[in-house]
C-alpha cells in the first residue's frame, strides 16, 4: 500500500492577502482583490478591460524575499520565492534550507511547481528594451528571469531541493497538476518533501488585450468587485488575477518523525484531456467528471465521504456549466450535498497559480471546518443545479474529504482530494 501523503506548511500571496492568514481570512468574509488599473500603459493602448486582482501586498514589503532577489527574478519567480519560504516556516523546518536543517535530507527533498505563461513581464519588456535601446541594453539575466522553469529553479536553489526541481504548464491547471506530480514524487519514493504550487504574474497590457480579443473577460470595467461572478446569469467572464501559493507536501512517516502539526491528507488526485477544444470546455464534462472520479479512486474515497469543493468557476458563460454539470455526473445525486465555494469570484483567475491558491484554501476548509464564501452572486444560473456557498459555512465534524478542481485551455483537467485529519 502506497503510504499517506499530507500537508504539512502553506504559503500565498494574492489577491486579498499577502500572506496565508491574511488571504484566507478575507475568504471568508468575502472581501474582493479586484481593482480598477490605474496604470499609464491603460490609457496608452485604449485597453477594453481595465480591472484585475493584483497582489494584494507589494514584494517589497513581504519578509520572505531580500531586494536584491527582487532584481534578478521575474514577478512570478518574486511571487514562488515568498509563497515558498512562507510555506516552509509553516511547516516548522529548523533551518532555512535542507543542507543545514537536520531533519531534511537535501537528496529527497523535491520542487514541483507550476505556471501558465512563465516570465511574461521579462520577456515582453526586455522585446521593448532591445527594440528601443538595442542589445548591449539586454540584462544578463534576461533568460533565467523569462523562462517558465526559473520559479522552481529559484526555490530550489533557496532550499536546496536536490531530488527533482520540475515545472508544469498546462495552463490553468498547471499548479493543480504540480500537487498531483508532487504526490507522485513521494508515493514513488523519489522523495520525503516536496514544494509545490504556482505562481502568475501576467497582468500586462499584451495579456490584457489577447484575453480580451477572445471574449474571455469581463468588461464591467465600471464595477471592478463585482466583475467575477461565477454562476451568475450576469457573468460576461473571468478576470485576471496575479499571485503564488504553495503546500509543502510530506510523507506522513517523515512528518510524523520530526513531530509537524498536519492540516490535511492529500488524498488523492486525477488529471485527464478533454481533447475537444483549444479553449472551450467539453460542455458534456466528461474529461472534468474522469479527473474527480479519478481523483477519489485513488486516494480511495466514497463520493459520500466529500462535503465540500472548491471549484474552477471562473465566471465565463461556457465554463461554469460545464463544471456544474462535470459534478453531477461524478457524484450523482450526493452533488446535492456538497457546499461548493467559486473562490475567483474574489481573487479573480490567477491562471497558472490558481489551482494551487484555491488548494491551499481547501487545506484550510477541511482544516478549520470552514467552507469560503462566494460573491457577486445574485441571481443563479438556472443551469447551475449546484448548493453554491455565498456566505462562508461551518462544515460537518468526522471525518470529510474536500476537492479542488482546476480545468485549463488546452482540455488540461486536474482534480485534487484532501482529507481531514486527526
Amino acid at each position: 500500500m502506497s503510504q499517506k501523503v499530507v500537508v504539512t506548511g502553506l504559503g500565498a500571496f494574492s489577491p486579498i492577502g499577502g500572506t496565508v492568514s491574511e488571504t484566507w481570512d478575507n475568504a471568508l468574509q468575502g472581501v474582493s482583490g479586484v481593482k480598477t488599473l490605474t496604470d499609464d500603459w491603460v490609457a496608452e493602448y485604449d485597453l477594453p478591460v481595465y480591472i484585475a486582482g493584483r497582489a494584494g501586498q507589494s514584494v517589497e514589503d513581504s519578509e520572505f524575499i531580500s531586494k536584491v532577489e527582487t532584481k534578478r527574478l521575474d514577478p512570478s519567480g518574486q511571487f514562488a520565492v515568498i509563497a515558498a519560504r512562507e510555506a516552509w516556516k509553516d511547516a516548522g523546518f529548523t533551518a532555512d534550507d535542507a543542507d543545514a536543517a537536520e531533519e531534511l535530507d537535501p537528496d529527497r527533498l523535491a520542487v514541483s511547481f507550476g505556471t501558465g505563461i512563465g516570465g511574461v513581464w521579462t520577456l515582453l519588456n526586455s522585446w521593448d528594451t532591445l527594440r528601443e535601446r538595442g542589445p548591449r541594453r539586454i540584462l544578463p539575466m534576461t533568460v533565467p528571469m523569462l523562462m517558465p522553469n526559473g520559479s522552481a529553479a529559484a526555490i530550489s536553489l533557496n532550499h536546496k531541493a536536490r531530488a527533482t526541481a520540475q515545472t508544469v504548464v498546462s495552463a490553468c491547471a498547471s499548479s493543480t497538476e504540480s500537487l498531483h506530480a508532487g504526490l507522485d514524487l513521494i508515493r514513488s519514493g523519489k522523495a520525503d518533501v516536496v514544494i509545490a504550487g504556482g505562481t502568475e504574474s501576467a497582468i500586462h497590457p499584451m495579456t490584457l488585450a489577447s484575453f480580451a480579443k477572445m471574449q474571455a473577460l469581463s468588461k464591467r470595467n465600471d464595477d471592478p468587485e463585482a466583475a467575477s461572478r461565477p454562476y451568475d446569469v450576469d457573468r460576461d467572464g473571468f478576470v485576471m488575477g496575479e499571485g503564488a501559493a504553495a503546500l509543502i507536501l510530506e510523507s506522513e512517516e517523515h512528518a510524523q518523525a520530526r513531530g509537524a502539526r498536519v492540516y490535511a491528507e492529500l488524498a488523492g488526485s486525477g488529471v485527464s484531456s478533454d481533447a475537444h477544444h483549444i479553449t472551450a470546455n467539453d460542455p458534456e464534462g466528461i474529461g472534468a467528471a474522469r479527473s474527480i472520479r479519478e481523483a477519489l479512486t485513488a486516494g480511495d474515497i466514497a463520493v459520500e465521504d466529500v462535503v465540500h469543493v472548491n471549484a474552477h468557476a471562473t465566471s465565463t458563460p461556457v465554463g461554469d456549466p460545464a463544471e456544474a454539470i462535470a459534478l453531477r455526473v461524478a457524484f450523482g445525486e450526493h452533488t446535492d450535498n456538497i457546499a461548493v465555494s467559486a473562490t475567483k469570484s474574489m481573487t479573480g483567475h490567477l491562471l497558472g497559480a490558481a489551482g494551487a491558491l484555491e488548494a491551499v484554501m481547501t487545506v484550510l476548509s477541511v482544516y478549520d471546518r470552514k467552507a469560503p464564501a462566494t460573491i457577486n452572486l445574485e441571481n443563479k444560473d438556472s443551469e447551475i443545479d449546484l448548493d453554491v456557498v455565498t456566505e462562508a459555512r461551518e462544515l460537518p465534524s468526522g471525518d470529510i474529504v474536500a476537492l479542488s478542481n482546476s480545468f485549463g485551455f488546452g482540455g488540461h483537467n486536474a482534480v485534487v482530494a484532501f482529507r481531514s485529519v486527526n
